[in-house]
């Protein structure tokens, strides 16, 4: 949500996580709806301690295992937690997208994103083609959104690609079929698509009535912070990027060390049937604890 703010514009801001979270309702009440088999297994919840693991929950009672922590130690671990693990998990597809977006602000012609995706059903269609089967995640999403609509791409059809994109790939179709079901993965796609679809056609038509012109006001959030605090901001973020650009960047390019053979001084355990042939009459087991 920050950073569709400071990337679109209020009204997307507001638009993207209201559609987003009735798409998924509306999934869910439907996978309920038509396919879920109702059963009383017990869920068992996970109460061990998220900030670092001083016990697992289980041995000690609530009231006990809430006192472990201090609110300041909490707090350090969430921070800590999400510039690390989460920020760890996204930077490099924040960075591809940026890069995606000035490829297409630099690159692409306005003229041709306005005649194929400048408003109405067709437009969102060929947002459903692409963004279905690419990998992408929310946020390197929203500045390639932001791209498009500075090239004259509907708004409407802006969302669509914000909300497929991220929820839709053709990795994450497989693994839902492989768990949820043929039938499943189906009626998901259908609701993601209609809904993304409906969407797309009113957030236009709420523009037009507005009477806001969506290339005007994108990114005007960000003349809010001063020039300062944003470059303040942007050292900041390059620094806590290095890190995981480098790890990931070696985890894809750096050959990876041959697996080592061990080779052990022991001679080799006889089979069965060579302590049978040995001592005849008697199990190898009588002779061979290890062997039992």
């Amino acid at each position: 949500m920050a950073i569709t703010y400071a990337l679109l514009d209020p009204i997307m801001t507001i638009i993207r996580p209201v559609a987003a979270f009735v798409t998924a309702m509306m999934a869910g009440f439907a996978e309920n709806l038509f396919f879920w088999q109702k059963n009383n297994e017990e869920i068992a919840v996970d109460k061990s301690c998220p900030v670092d693991n001083c016990c697992d929950g289980i041995d000690c009672p609530d009231e006990v295992h809430k006192k472990h922590h201090t609110l300041v130690e909490k707090a350090v671990a969430g921070v800590r937690f999400g510039y690390q693990e989460v920020w760890g998990d996204i930077v490099v597809w924040f960075f591809i997208g940026v890069l995606l977006a000035a490829a297409i602000t630099a690159m692409v012609p306005e003229d041709l994103m306005a005649t194929l995706l400048g408003g109405g059903l067709s437009s969102m269609l060929v947002m459903l083609v692409v963004g279905i089967p690419l990998y992408i995640c929310a946020t390197a999403s929203t500045p390639i959104a932001a791209a498009l609509i500075l090239k004259g791409v509907s708004p409407g059809a802006a969302l669509v690609f914000l909300l497929v994109g991220p929820a839709t790939n053709v990795t994450s179709l497989s693994v839902l079929t492989g768990i949820l079901g043929k039938k499943s993965t189906a009626l998901y796609l259908t609701i993601l698509s209609s809904c993304a679809v409906l969407f797309g056609l009113g957030i236009d038509i709420l523009y037009q009535w507005l009477g806001v012109s969506p290339r005007a006001i994108i990114g005007n959030a960000s003349e809010l912070i001063p020039a300062q605090v944003k470059l303040v901001a942007v050292v900041i973020l390059l620094a806590i990027s290095i890190k995981p650009l480098v790890g990931a960047i070696r985890q894809k390019f750096v050959a990876k060390p041959d697996q080592t053979t061990f080779i052990s001084p022991f001679p080799p355990v006889p089979s069965s049937g060579q302590n049978k042939a040995k001592h005849p009459g008697k199990e190898a087991a009588d002779h061979c604890s290890c062997c039992k």
